[in-house]
């Protein structure tokens, strides 16, 4: 690595950086003048509804439609068809945009009786049905681009063409009647599982995040990181992997918090002596973790309640220790590098100390634990992030500069709707693709195929699902990842007695993956952009920093014991587990890093890795095998003649 003084990140570093939170999230119009008052009017309407409908019912055969409605609506004036047409809305936007509104009112306005005529659609239902699920996958291109669209597309032709695929794909094949009334007039297609969760816990914690976001939350935990850290050799990298937990937590974002934090803590880090591509990879391992911590998790960790039938509460205990083991992995990699590149303290220049900074601003923490104790008390999950927004609000006002006044307000509120619209386009989308699923049993299918070519192994069966859900990730978003493969390939798992709950956390974590992966490895071509690093190298390096963390969740389908870090099973198979998967990523941390007690030669890595696998499998000898293998090199290395630190770009 080299060492950088007085880095300074351009404002052509920024927009680009910018452009992959465009890429993440669409690259909105900026609407002036009367169009954008209106908009923003619009947006705020989206949000104050969907808070009313948190606190008071509103049927669901109401809430979806109107929610894929709102977004419709908003996506078509707010995504431009095409990059040149940007910053304007155009007739044919018009045309789309009142179109959805007019296919949601017919289907509101036709009742039961709109409903009960589901199998046997009229005219009117087919057209307007094709019609929709055209606008659907028309918003999803302009909000996340072809791919999702595309891959939509191939499910629906496959539902389709069912009697003319070769075995084992063959199915009796459905036509348009069949199709529209499916996705179009019931709960199950585009108004099923995943727009019933984006119309309710998704769009309240993105208004939620754009309250902290305006109450200057995101600024005070950045600042709150500086100050904690100290003036240590791993100082740097230790504050970019705490901020990145308190920024990530709320957002749920990978590339957001990725670009956030990057924009104030890149040149800490090139004076630390981090190289462009080591410093964007961790940069871009730091933003990751906003999609595994809670309270927020990203989208997906609410749809595995919905999928699971499960209180949200008990998918962020389950994701708690996995969480606490990612970004130990992150903590300990930081403090490999400053042995490894022989870092040196950096000062970290901050006008307030931690305790200083907690008396003045310390309640933005209020309303991140409100949300923990109002599902402790007994709230659903949409009440109590209703209740937690309620408490952000109330608390700005503890400080004049964060006080959430009427403009303030009103910017957080049309924000909330705005950031939640690619989101909600892909789960209207991904429903498609989940009716496709229902309706041929492709699910079965394929987990029979799955099981059937690793020879009904769980091991290989495992290995086997984790490539698919990481290549259907390097095609789709995080969130359409989790949903098609929840569907298609959790099913192999399930059959071969994983639990469910510890085969839908797998599925979600290895989709998580896809934010680091090429060719859609968005936070660290983030990253890379405002180092000016290479994105290519910067994604290895955010792999090296990420990979001990990512071999856990084989411990909670390969065997009832590895479950205990899903805080599954007695006390003591949840210590066992949670310490030797701390012990494993440790070593994993020192055989990626070449580096433990000191540099380790060839020996010692390949033993290294060996150790960090085996206590990854939850098995007593596996384990008794790491331990040793651990102690081995340890002791291998106070034996050997300590070697000067060695500068290098490994």
């Amino acid at each position: 690595m080299s060492q950088e003084q007085d880095v300074v990140i351009s404002d052509e570093q920024l927009k680009k950086a910018a452009e992959f939170i465009e890429e993440e999230e669409g690259a909105s119009n900026r609407l002036t003048g009367k169009m954008g008052l209106f908009v923003t009017v619009v947006a705020v309407i989206m949000s104050l509804f969907h808070l009313y409908a948190a606190y008071d019912i509103v049927p669901t055969q109401t809430l979806r439609p109107v929610h894929v409605g709102f977004m419709l609506f908003l996506s078509f004036l707010l995504f431009p068809m095409a990059a040149r047409f940007r910053n304007r809305a155009r007739w044919w936007d018009w045309v789309a945009a009142l179109l959805s509104v007019g296919i949601i009112a017919y289907m509101l306005m036709g009742g039961d009786d709109f409903t009960d005529r589901a199998t046997t659609p009229n005219n009117w239902d087919q057209i307007l049905g094709v019609a929709l699920m055209l606008l659907v996958l028309e918003a999803t291109r302009r909000s996340t681009g072809w791919v999702m669209p595309l891959v939509v597309a191939s499910f629906i032709a496959y539902a389709m063409l069912g009697p003319y695929l070769p075995a084992p794909w063959t199915h009796r094949g459905y036509d348009i009647g069949r199709l529209t009334g499916h996705m179009f007039m019931t709960l199950e297609g585009i108004f099923g599982t995943a727009v019933d969760v984006s119309s309710t816990l998704i769009i309240l914690f993105t208004i939620y995040g754009a309250f902290l976001q305006y109450s200057g939350a995101g600024k005070f935990y950045i600042d709150f990181s500086f100050a904690a850290m100290g003036n240590k050799p791993a100082g740097a990298g230790r504050t970019v992997v705490l901020a990145s937990f308190l920024l990530g937590g709320p957002s749920g974002s990978g590339v957001a918090t990725t670009v956030t934090l990057g924009a104030v803590a890149y040149p800490m880090l090139a004076k630390a002596g981090y190289g462009k591509n080591e410093a964007g990879g961790l940069l871009a391992a730091g933003g990751l973790g906003a999609i595994l911590s809670p309270p927020v998790l990203g989208a997906a960790a609410f749809l595995i309640a919905e999928f699971l039938k499960i209180s949200y509460l008990d998918v962020i205990l389950m994701a708690t220790i996995p969480t606490v083991l990612y970004y130990l992995s992150l903590f300990v990699m930081v403090e490999l590098d400053a042995r490894k590149f022989g870092m040196h303290d950096v000062p970290i220049e901050h006008k307030q100390t931690v305790w200083q900074l907690t008396k003045t601003f310390g309640f933005h923490f209020l309303s991140l634990v409100s949300i923990i104790i109002f599902m402790l008390l007994g709230y659903s999950p949409i009440l109590s992030v209703f209740w937690a927004t309620v408490v952000a609000y109330g608390v700005s006002f503890f400080h004049a500069s964060c006080a959430l006044t009427p403009k303030k307000l009103v910017t957080a509120l049309e924000a909330g709707s705005v950031g939640v619209l690619n989101v909600a386009a892909t789960c209207a989308a991904a429903g498609i693709i989940v009716g496709v699923v229902t309706l041929t049993g492709l699910g079965l299918k394929f987990s029979d195929i799955v099981i059937s070519y690793a020879g009904n192994n769980l091991l290989m069966t495992a290995v086997l699902t984790s490539l698919v859900v990481w290549i259907v990730g390097l095609a789709v978003p995080v969130t359409a990842s989790y949903i098609i493969c929840a569907v298609i390939a959790a099913p192999a798992l399930i059959k071969l007695g994983v639990p469910d709950y510890a085969a839908h956390m797998f599925i979600f974590y290895y989709a998580v993956l896809s934010e680091v992966s090429p060719p859609t490895a968005l936070s660290p071509f983030a990253a890379a952009a405002i180092t000016g690093g290479d994105p290519y190298k910067t994604t290895l390096q955010s792999w090296k920093y990420t990979l001990p963390a990512f071999l856990v969740p084989f411990m909670f389908v390969l065997d009832p014991e590895g479950q205990g870090i899903l805080l599954k099973g007695s006390w003591d198979v949840i210590a066992l587990s949670s310490i030797t998967a701390m012990i494993g990523i440790v070593a994993l941390a020192g055989g990626a890093q070449g580096w433990l007690l000191k540099k380790t030669n060839l020996l010692e890595r390949v033993l290294l890795v060996v150790a960090g696998l085996a206590l990854v499998y939850p098995k007593p000898l596996a384990d008794a095998i790491g331990i040793v293998l651990i102690c081995l090199v340890v002791a291998m290395q106070k034996l050997r003649k300590d070697l000067p630190g060695i500068r290098s770009n490994a």
